[in-house]
């Protein structure tokens, strides 16, 4: 690898043009305050109807990065980005013209706005672990804690703005999607890949750093036909669907569990989403010292002990202790975020890390699934939250071995025809 110092300034303006742009993306976290102004707009829609939209958003996100990813190693992350502020913008500001059609709300906010959410994810991510060879555990981190804590602004903007007279829940999706818009737009005007080889000067990895990076790129073909992929994909998915389901019925639990309003529900989901954010930093910091599959092997075990410290919260009716339980989730939850790119860059190399982590995230969509319908299933059969918790934790637990086991991949020859070079631009 060639030392470069002349672009090492820029690297930084990077990195707050991704949070800046995170933050935006990472808005989705607030729909829970669309739910109920929707279903008074809409008496015919049920609960359901109206959480699809975010499902169907989230699920879109993972094919959007997918699909950025596989664009943006060919083209370079500026056009990428660009395209991701307007299928966002553009799916949240038609979300205002849905009216009284849910599918219209769906293909809108759910598949036009995932897919933009997914492409503009992804190029953050794939970007910065080039630029920072020497803190990709920090600045991934960095990179998608914005998403984490988008909601911490979106939320109170947009329940004011629904509450203001003549504006309501569909003028408010148009305003924010202007706004979205020009947030993400600008922020793509940054990005740029660094020059090949590049590295910041008289910076050496640490032996630690060494023994779990492979030593070349591995283009996606390769990736797949290595076991670790999907032991990094399956650990991404286990993580993701023990945190979503907390997250998904974080303000049903403080209310039916511990009898408190919703005034105080809303804001622990608040509180939620800063801690969601603030994990992806911390782990992510965190992985560069004790590396990538240690601060797994440690979420996994403490979440164990979480969900299990929940049950007795919910059985002792001592909200407190709960709460504390939930923010510690919702830090592991976010750690997931911000520690598995640079995982994925470490085993996989970062030339090709835009299409191979891109489809890695088809996790996210895959949890973001199965969580939720988890502990709702198991609420509408047992009429309780507990037992849901009781199948996290052994699940938590199972996973713990997966961290535990998995190591770089053994370097092979390159297959002829690997793509080339990727643009700088």
């Amino acid at each position: 690898m060639r030392a470069q110092t002349e672009p090492v300034a820029n690297r930084w303006a990077i990195v707050i043009a991704a949070i800046f742009m995170q933050l935006a993306l990472g808005a989705v976290y607030a729909w829970s305050v669309f739910v109920k102004p929707l279903q008074q707009a809409n008496p015919h829609w049920n609960k359901t109807d109206v959480t699809t939209t975010f499902t169907l958003a989230i699920f879109f996100l993972g094919v959007g990065s997918t699909i950025g990813g596989f664009w943006m190693d060919r083209t370079g992350p500026r056009l990428v980005a660009t395209a991701a502020g307007v299928c966002y913008g553009l799916g949240v500001f038609l979300s205002g013209f849905a009216g009284s059609s849910l599918q219209a709300l769906w293909l809108t906010y759910g598949v036009l706005g995932g897919i933009g959410m997914g492409l503009g994810y992804i190029v953050p991510v794939a970007t910065l672990v080039k630029w920072f060879p020497d803190k990709r555990g920090l600045i991934t981190g960095l990179a998608v804690g914005g998403f984490g804590a988008g909601a911490v602004i979106t939320a109170p903007v947009a329940t004011k703005l629904i509450g203001t007279p003549g504006v309501g829940v569909y003028k408010t999706f148009s305003i924010l999607g202007v706004i979205y818009f020009i947030f993400v737009v600008v922020a793509a005007q940054f990005y740029r890949n660094p020059p090949p080889g590049y590295r910041p000067a008289g910076w050496q990895p640490t032996a630690a750093q060494v023994s779990q990076r492979a030593s070349r790129d591995y283009t996606l073909g390769e990736s797949l036909r290595t076991w670790q992929w999907f032991v990094l994909w399956a650990i991404l998915f286990l993580n993701v669907s023990a945190g979503i389901m907390l997250i998904s019925q974080a303000s049903s639990m403080a209310q039916e569990i511990f009898g408190v309003s919703a005034i105080t529900a809303a804001s622990l989901v608040s509180l939620i989403s800063i801690f969601n954010g603030g994990g992806r930093v911390f782990w992510a910091w965190l992985s560069d010292i004790i590396t990538r599959r240690y601060v797994f092997l440690i979420m996994f075990l403490l979440q164990c002990v979480l969900f299990l410290v929940m049950v007795r919260a919910a059985t002792a009716k001592t909200y407190p202790l709960f709460v504390v339980m939930a923010l510690i989730v919702a830090l592991c939850y976010g750690g997931g975020f911000g520690t598995m790119p640079s995982f994925a860059a470490d085993y996989f190399g970062p030339k090709y890390s835009g299409f191979v982590y891109g489809t890695m995230l088809t996790a996210w969509g895959a949890g973001g699934i199965l969580g939720p319908i988890l502990i709702a299933q198991v609420r509408d059969r047992t009429g309780g939250y507990t037992q849901a918790m009781v199948i996290i934790a052994i699940i938590m637990l199972l996973s713990a071995i997966l961290p535990f086991i998995v190591r770089p991949p053994t370097t092979q020859p390159i297959e002829a025809g690997a793509p080339v070079e990727q643009p700088a631009d």
